[in-house]
């Protein structure tokens, strides 16, 4: 996947020039999306997923869902594609001897977090093994503009800070399908920040808000194991959707980034590359600062140069937090009790059998 182009941040003559391109591949990723699903699980599925093409923050959103669910009784299984993984039949993803050259990055740094994942390019499919492992609710990460499986919940996912760029349809934009659509086809919105403040995202949380569908902020921040980066040296390098997000992260943390260093979000770095970012630290206090997302495709790689670069880097590991998380249990708790899935609680049972 490429890196998001400057010019979807602004309607200059890049995007005039695209847009008739924009408006035929918007028809068609409309009318995909209004597609009757060709799936139906017997769980409940909630999707979580971007406007935007790049990184909004979905997966640690799908992480932080699915721990609540867990929180609810439930047995909560994140499916995903496994995007960059070579994986071709659904698989459970073992975090402690599956690489990201088969299950793709993103699924095993889930894995790895401790949360149950699993990688399928035919979601249907990905599905029923999730069934037959015993969950009872699916978070779909990504695949909120497909068609291929029912999605009883849908929520989206925007930067506070990239907002939706300038509002215009791939390839004259960042968004994926028209805005109407997506907007009409989400139950509800997170608002994420990454410590920096930003008001890109406003526009979209006004018109959301007059449909009557809520919206919830969270922020990306350190976790309890996160190294400490006050007053540190750091050049950063990422592969991510959005690499500035990592520099900006760390200098919200203190840390001093003088140097960021983008590539493509997946991105399979080579052994040159490797022994390039080692050598701009190279005898000096600098420290090289990466994504846990990163280190997922670096760490286990047989490449002698890889293996190097993840043994000196350090990862900048966070944790998505909502504002009100409360609030947002209190709404996963309605919906799911809506679709009459939500699990018995024993302090209830008990309550029932002493009234009797």
């Amino acid at each position: 996947m490429i890196a998001a182009p400057e010019f979807w941040l602004t309607r200059g003559w890049q995007s005039r020039l695209l847009r008739p391109a924009s408006w035929i591949y918007g028809a068609i990723s409309g009318a995909r999306m209004t597609q009757p699903p060709r799936y139906r699980a017997s769980v409940p599925v909630i999707a979580i997923g971007n406007l935007t093409a790049g990184g909004a923050g979905k997966t640690p959103t799908a992480v932080a869902l699915t721990q609540m669910a867990t929180g609810l009784g439930f047995s909560p299984i994140v499916l995903m594609r496994g995007y960059g993984g070579t994986a071709r039949c659904p698989m459970v993803v073992d975090g402690n001897h599956d690489t990201a050259r088969v299950v793709g990055d993103e699924a095993l740094m889930i894995a790895r977090s401790g949360v149950a994942v699993i990688v399928a390019r035919d979601r249907a499919a990905g599905a029923e093994l999730a069934i037959s492992c015993g969950s009872d609710l699916i978070i779909l990460d990504d695949g909120f503009q497909s068609p291929g499986l029912a999605k009883d919940l849908a929520i989206v996912v925007v930067d506070s800070v990239y907002g939706i760029g300038n509002g215009e349809v791939i390839p004259a934009g960042p968004l994926r399908a028209p805005l109407s659509t997506q907007l009409a086809a989400a139950d509800a919105l997170v608002i994420l920040s990454n410590g920096v403040a930003g008001l890109a995202a406003d526009a979209v949380v006004a018109r959301l808000a007059h449909g009557g569908k809520p919206v919830f902020r969270a922020s990306i921040e350190p976790d309890e194991t996160a190294q400490d980066f006050r007053g540190r040296r750091v050049v950063a390098f990422a592969g991510i959707g959005r690499p500035a997000k990592l520099a900006e992260g760390l200098t919200a943390r203190g840390a001093i980034v003088e140097d960021l260093i983008a590539f493509p979000d997946h991105h399979r770095y080579t052994s040159r590359e490797a022994r390039d970012l080692i050598a701009r630290v190279a005898g000096s206090d600098r420290v090289l600062v990466t994504t846990a997302k990163d280190m997922a495709r670096l760490s286990g790689d047989p490449d002698p140069a890889l293996t190097a670069l993840a043994d000196r880097a350090e990862v900048a590991a966070v944790c998505l937090r909502f504002d009100g998380l409360g609030e947002v249990e209190r709404f996963l708790k309605r919906r799911l009790a809506e679709l009459g899935a939500l699990p018995s609680d024993p302090a209830d049972s008990d309550r029932a059998e002493a009234t009797a």
